[in-house]
């Protein structure tokens, strides 16, 4: 019935999506997801799924039961598929040889070895996760060394998605990039993978490249757009410092074809699981081999990204004559991004942790983030009384001296000002860390109002 099974290890933000957009599109393919975290596969089984995505429960619905399964039998999903794809996290180092740069790669490893274990024929391996150069070298060692003396083939597909809009993205990408040995049986392993995202990709927009490079692109294009948002943050103090707009000053050289309008957004500071991570990645290979200069260079693309986080906690303390102690402050937002409800790296967890140290009090409201995890972000406990998590932003602003954008989730940009100008402490404040609200309508109101990159009052 099925031309191809295509298995997938992990059940995460890049996992879950990729799978379920093959099996809508790829009725001929068996697609199984299968995860050791038994509530995550019962949450992707269930109408309420682990990741929020928009259009994503639709895209699910059509295809679980058909040609999409979520499993916890990692062996048997392993043992029946053509093609195994790794979508495990590859988290940031923490400890020993290179710690806070290099990446995690031990959830890959074990990864490796049940497949040599249980493969039970040559399979292809498809690297999804974001990993280091030459981490295939690596699996395929593992795969050789395990006595089965199956023919694996070991490809790079790495993910360039966008959260918020990652649906989108992998109906519509602007690339598909497949990386292989340059040897007939890794051109031919290319070329199956190739045919199955060919369903709906067209031809030029699957790239083909050796493994080294298509490993390396990755981590490249994220750090190339992490620059560009830290290029652009660092504009925006100076902006603020000669009353000049950053969004004025962003619209100017963004019309430069050379140079381009995305990513020129000034805010709070990026965050997510990708654009740091790849980063220190990029960061720790460049002094691996020898190149402390380059390192140095993109070192400072995170440096640049902390001290904005940093900077905006810091005015909100300055605006108070440099004590928020017993303020209540309203935190509006606390997803990375907006239509996520993933906070790893979100700025709000740094902000949020300066102005608890500065002993304010915050309530913070966020659409799509459940209580739980920001209370274990912030490494807090739900019997602290400066922190509290409501369920709407009028329970946050209420009696509050101030509101923090922190995400720019649409429905901010909606509320009812006025009417949250009364319920407020005066002088009331706003803080707009992605300048998403309309300032001169808040000042006439009778807010004060600082934002990124805007000339003060």
């Amino acid at each position: 019935m099925f031309s191809t099974k295509i298995c997938c290890i992990g059940a995460g933000y890049v996992g879950g999506p990729t799978m379920a957009m093959i099996a809508n599109k790829c009725s001929d393919v068996r697609v199984e997801v299968v995860d050791i975290n038994a509530e995550r596969i019962a949450a992707w089984n269930s109408d309420q799924l682990p990741v929020y995505e928009p259009g994503l429960d639709e895209i699910v619905a059509q295809a679980r039961g058909i040609n999409l399964f979520f499993s916890t039998d990692v062996e048997s999903a392993i043992r029946e598929a053509d093609i195994i794809f790794v979508s495990v996290n590859t988290p940031t180092k923490t400890y020993g040889l290179g710690a806070n740069r290099a990446a995690d790669l031990r959830f890959v490893e074990s990864v490796a070895r049940s497949i040599a274990e249980h493969a039970g024929g040559p399979k292809i391996i498809v690297e999804k996760s974001t990993i280091p150069v030459r981490t295939a070298e690596a699996i395929k060692s593992i795969l050789e060394t395990s006595g089965s003396g199956h023919a694996h083939q070991v490809l790079s597909n790495p993910e360039f998605l966008a959260e918020g809009t990652a649906v989108a993205d992998l109906e519509n990408p602007d690339r598909i990039l497949i990386g292989g040995e340059t040897t007939p049986e890794g051109q031919a392993a290319i070329e199956r993978l190739a045919n199955v995202y060919g369903e709906w990709v067209p031809q030029e927009r699957i790239i083909r490249t050796n493994l080294w490079s298509s490993e390396l692109a990755k981590l490249v294009a994220n750090a190339f757009l992490a620059q560009r948002i830290s290029s652009i943050n660092s504009i925006s103090a100076l902006c603020e410092a000669t009353e000049a707009d950053v969004d004025e000053v962003a619209n100017a050289i963004g019309t430069d074809s050379r140079i381009g309008p995305k990513f020129l957004k000034a805010s709070v500071g990026f965050g997510g699981s990708c654009f740091q991570k790849d980063v220190l990645n990029l960061v720790y290979l460049c002094g691996h081999f020898g190149l402390p200069e380059v390192a140095e260079y993109w070192e400072s693309v995170i440096t640049m990204n902390q001290w904005q986080k940093r900077r905006f906690a810091d005015a909100v303390v300055q605006a108070f004559f440099n004590t928020v102690s017993n303020k209540r402050l309203a935190v509006l937002g606390f997803a990375f991004k907006k239509d996520t409800n993933d906070t790893r790296e979100t700025p709000a967890i740094d902000v949020c942790k300066r102005l608890l140290e500065e002993q304010a009090s915050l309530a913070i409201y966020d659409p799509k983030v459940e209580t739980d995890k920001i209370f274990r972000d912030l490494d807090a406990n739900d019997d602290d009384e400066r922190l509290i998590v409501c369920a709407s932003a009028q329970e946050a602003v209420q009696g509050a001296n101030a509101i923090l954008v922190i995400t720019e989730w649409d429905e901010f940009k909606d509320l009812d000002f006025e009417t949250l100008f009364e319920s407020m402490v005066k002088p009331a404040w706003v803080f707009d860390g992605r300048n998403l609200l309309d300032h001169d309508k808040l000042r006439a109101i009778g807010f004060k109002v600082r934002a990124i990159g805007k000339p003060c009052e």
